[in-house]
């Protein structure tokens, strides 16, 4: 739990101060009330509200078919339950790509509806336009760069990103230029490590990896993944902290089991 010292409001510019000090960024997603609070209680310093909603909340193969009004729903639901860390909502797919007035009506959409703290979005060069639109209106802007999930039929793949020297050097390009224009961190996807150093060691903002090696200025995971709610997904760079799919289950056989014997409830447990 987070000591009275901590609990200071994270913000943008407390992120800049970890990097400065060389203090890691713990960031992780969260979608609902009940696990943000508990989350936002244990002193984690920034939640995420993905678009891997789409996947681990609505059962969806990829992050496409999340709409901007369900974003809005579940950063809502994770703002109210939060007091001290910073909260980022991702733009989904389709709200921001190749239209810079639709990116700034979709982010003050969010700010103004969720009253969430920033706008995460995918792409570097490409999406130029519209992060310096959204960033006109005061909206504070995270990026995301090297395995980008939006664009995975582009792709056709989950493998590792940049490790090309072509692609590397984009994303090297690419970083720097959303630092130029004002975003205040990158997340760093799948790509590897040396590329993710190297990057962490060139820019002046914090840059969080999600497989991408410890020489970052933080790191985030899928709450998820790191629980073991979900069992399909094991790639290389998680590590689970718990295995509560198999917790689950055992309590929801027990009390199958307690009601089918009318164990359940007993004399204490009624009125």
């Amino acid at each position: 739990m987070a000591s009275s010292s901590e609990e200071k409001k994270i913000t943008t510019h407390t992120l800049q101060e970890m990097k400065r000090r060389g203090e890691k960024i713990s960031m992780l997603t969260a979608y609902d009330f009940s696990l943000a609070r508990i989350l936002d209680d244990a002193g984690i310093d920034v939640l995420l509200v993905g678009d891997s909603a789409s996947n681990v909340m609505a059962g969806h193969e990829t992050t496409l078919p999340i709409t901007l009004d369900q974003m809005i729903y579940h950063a809502s639901s994770v703002v109210r339950a939060v007091k001290r860390a910073l909260v980022v909502v991702d733009l989904p797919f389709g709200s921001y790509q190749g239209n810079s007035k639709e990116a700034l009506n979709s982010s003050i959409r969010i700010m103004k509806e969720s009253g969430a703290h920033a706008v995460k979005l995918e792409g570097g060069k490409e999406v130029k336009e519209s992060v310096e639109r959204i960033l006109s209106a005061g909206v504070p802007v995270m990026g995301h760069l090297g395995l980008t999930p939006q664009s995975i039929y582009k792709f056709g793949t989950y493998v590792v990103r940049a490790r090309e020297e072509d692609e590397a050097k984009k994303l090297i390009e690419d970083a720097h230029l959303l630092e130029e224009i004002g975003c205040f961190s990158i997340v760093l996807e799948k790509i590897p490590a040396s590329l993710a150093a190297r990057v962490a060691s060139e820019l002046k903002i914090p840059i969080i990896g999600i497989g991408a090696g410890g020489k970052v200025d933080g790191q985030v995971l899928v709450l998820h993944d790191v629980l073991g709610i979900n069992k399909e997904f094991n790639p290389r760079f998680l590590r689970r902290y718990m295995s509560l799919y198999d917790d689950i289950k055992k309590a929801t056989e027990k009390y199958i089991e307690d009601v089918k014997s009318k164990s359940f409830p007993n004399e204490k447990e009624q009125y």
